[in-house]
């Protein structure tokens, strides 16, 4: 009888029983983020707003980016490609909700922080953006919230650590 493991590139055995777990629990984690991006979207709209652009504006928002990011320092904290980042930020450039202004150390950088537009958009999407996070954890205790922010803090961790 075959044993019940099987072996990877690894090398290392893997129970089927843990396998399956672990399969679920990625295909889980990949359709949560489907659905968060899907429905904060739509908590969004009255800004027209996507998830992506609310997160850069975010970023840009926090007062230790108060002097603005560059394009590799927003790559960095948001874990995002330029190829993702760059069409983003052509965007709320274009709503003027961003600009792109040397930095007074680095004449050849760019720094991307909010504009005054930027700004009040921003404090008008509070509203929405608590409406969403209350909706989509209202089963949720503050116990299982930093519970889950624990873990999933632990998974983002180890992933970049690969």
């Amino acid at each position: 009888m075959a044993d019940s493991a099987f072996e990877p590139i690894s090398g290392e055995k893997v129970d089927p029983a843990e396998f399956d777990v672990a399969n679920r629990v990625f295909f889980r984690l990949y359709q949560s983020s489907n659905l968060m991006h899907k429905v904060g979207t739509r908590f969004m709209a009255e800004f027209g707003t996507t998830t992506q652009q609310w997160a850069v504006l975010g970023a840009l928002a926090r007062p230790a980016a108060k002097s603005g990011m560059t394009v590799k320092e927003l790559i960095v904290f948001l874990l995002l490609t330029r190829q993702n980042l760059t069409p983003v930020l052509d965007r709320l450039e274009d709503r003027e909700w961003i600009e792109r202004a040397r930095d007074t150390g680095d004449g050849r950088a760019r720094r991307i922080r909010l504009t005054a537009r930027g700004h009040d958009v921003w404090a008008r999407m509070q509203r929405a953006i608590e409406d969403f996070y209350a909706a989509a954890l209202s089963e949720f205790d503050l116990d299982d919230r930093v519970l889950l922010y624990r873990l999933l803090d632990r998974l983002k961790v180890r992933l970049s650590a690969l």
